[in-house]
């Protein structure tokens, strides 16, 4: 995806939800992003042997 297309999106984005609600929208996706790392990270010390913990 190059510029114009993120551009574009951030307009749209903008006019869908205002500009007001952009900051609690970027807070919540770093949440979700926070939290899906984590799981991915759980999920691989599971995969590890017991003897390589």
């Amino acid at each position: 995806m190059g510029t114009p297309e993120i551009l574009m999106i951030a307009v749209i984005v903008l006019v869908l939800f205002g500009g007001s609600q952009i900051p609690k929208i970027a807070k919540n996706l770093g949440q979700a992003q926070r939290e899906l790392k984590k799981a991915m990270d759980e999920g691989k010390a599971e995969d590890k042997p017991a003897g390589d913990k």
